[in-house]
């Protein structure tokens, strides 16, 4: 992830100001959603293509290991899940090879992360959930915003890659032999 260098502080502004930004958003949400759907039925909007439905969530994305034991799910979800956030906070701050586009995808991982552990701690290992999007019987899992923030940075970190990718075998078909050329994967 070769990229335009970005001084450390503009590193950790970009990374403080998504990562709070996502937290803030999705904690207001769910406290939303706990508070008008925890007790109601699910509420439809666009001919059942989007609803919203209160669950309380023990497992990962999507229920995914929901039917672990609860000392397994607390390993995996929150202990395991808040070091490797930590791990990325590092990344973020201390690698000076991503640049803005990379920090910022990061950075929505990084909140997402950290937005669905704050449940895991302050709901007894839960995560809250109230999305729901299908059509007919084809539907999703019940999910966040703190999931679809962290799906999109994934989805940045993929297209930013491509992009790089792309961009180095360009130069490399182009290239004088023996110069030698940095790669910015971002603008």
């Amino acid at each position: 992830m070769k990229g335009k260098w970005m001084p450390r502080f503009q590193r950790t502004y970009l990374m403080l100001l998504v990562l709070l930004s996502c937290v803030g958003c999705d904690q207001l949400s769910k406290t939303i959603a706990k508070s008008s759907l925890e007790k109601s039925p699910p509420i439809s909007y666009l001919g059942e293509t989007i609803r919203l439905q209160y669950a309380e969530n023990s497992g990962a994305f999507l229920s995914l290991g929901s039917g672990f034991s609860k000392r397994t799910r607390t390993v995996l979800f929150t202990v395991l899940s808040g070091v490797l956030l930590v791990a990325l906070v590092g990344y973020i701050l201390y690698n000076q090879d991503i640049g803005r586009g990379h920090t910022f995808a990061l950075s929505l991982i990084l909140g997402g992360g950290v937005s669905n552990l704050l449940d895991r701690v302050f709901n007894d290992g839960k995560v809250i959930d109230f999305l729901n999007m299908g059509i007919g019987n084809l539907r999703t899992g019940i999910f966040n915003l703190a999931d679809v923030v962290i799906m999109t940075g994934m989805a940045l970190v993929v297209l930013l890659n491509l992009r790089l990718r792309r961009r180095r075998a360009a130069v490399e078909d182009f290239s004088d032999a023996g110069s030698e050329t940095e790669f910015e994967d971002e603008a």
